[in-house]
């Protein structure tokens, strides 16, 4: 799991160095909008508007954004009609691939994604193909130099963690979806810092993948990330540290 871990840190930094850009704030305004219309605008009654604000404030999206977004989901502005949907695939060496959208229209996401995905050496697969390679679970990345292990391992399991895994240069604390808020708030009342904290699909098992088509399965995955409609993408690869560095 190292390159993959190590993907989703660099994923993490690019997201808040290209929200300047736009896109990013776009992305997770939709993803606040469909949080407030379905479970509410108070994120305290709304777990999926609690890490929808997490994100948020990962790329610090201003406050006038955030509003916005929230009053759109909650009817006070022009109505959302956005859906969740899932779409699953293979990349280079067989590497599984989920992808999450939000979208006013399945045709043309659905249309975007197949594309992508044969331009970019790999090809979309039928419902339900790779899905099961993955599970849903909370993760914290928190720097190795910003708290000591027998620490952070003590109150990650003491506060519902499942794992904390050590790699190269962070933890990363591992927990049932049910148990991240208790797990994010007893590091935050530490004042540990992380560097994200997101509920997620993790691989269950990975596939080794070098050279040229570790390169591939990295255009491709940055590919299907810079369309529209299409929020996360999750992977199944182990990528060398070393084939990361460039990236």
């Amino acid at each position: 799991m190292a390159g993959h871990s190590k993907w989703a840190n660099i994923k993490h930094r690019k997201a808040a160095q290209d929200a300047k850009k736009g896109k990013v704030f776009t992305k997770v305004a939709k993803e606040i909008t469909v949080a407030a219309k379905l479970g509410g605008g108070d994120p305290e009654m709304n777990p999926r508007l609690r890490m929808a604000l997490d994100k948020a404030k990962a790329v610090n999206l201003p406050k006038d954004n955030v509003d916005r977004a929230i009053k759109k989901g909650t009817g006070e502005g022009n109505e959302a009609n956005f859906e969740d949907v899932m779409y699953e695939g293979y990349g280079p060496e067989g590497v599984a691939i989920l992808v999450q959208a939000l979208t006013d229209n399945k045709n043309r996401t659905v249309s975007e994604v197949r594309s992508t995905m044969a331009k970019k050496n790999g090809n979309m697969g039928e419902a339900g193909c790779v899905s099961w390679i993955f599970e849903k679970k909370g993760v914290i990345s928190i720097p190795l130099n910003n708290v000591g292990e027998d620490q952070i391992m003590s109150l990650a399991i003491d506060a519902g963690a499942e794992d904390v895994e050590t790699g190269d240069d962070s933890y990363e604390i591992i927990c049932d979806p049910a148990d991240y808020e208790e797990v994010k708030k007893t590091i935050e009342s530490e004042n540990i810092s992380y560097e994200y904290a997101e509920v997620t699909m993790r691989p269950k098992t990975t596939i080794e993948v070098k050279g040229d088509n570790a390169k591939k399965v990295i255009n491709l995955i940055e590919a299907l990330e810079d369309l529209d409609d299409v929020q996360e993408v999750y992977a199944n690869f182990d990528i060398d540290d070393s084939e990361l560095e460039d990236e």
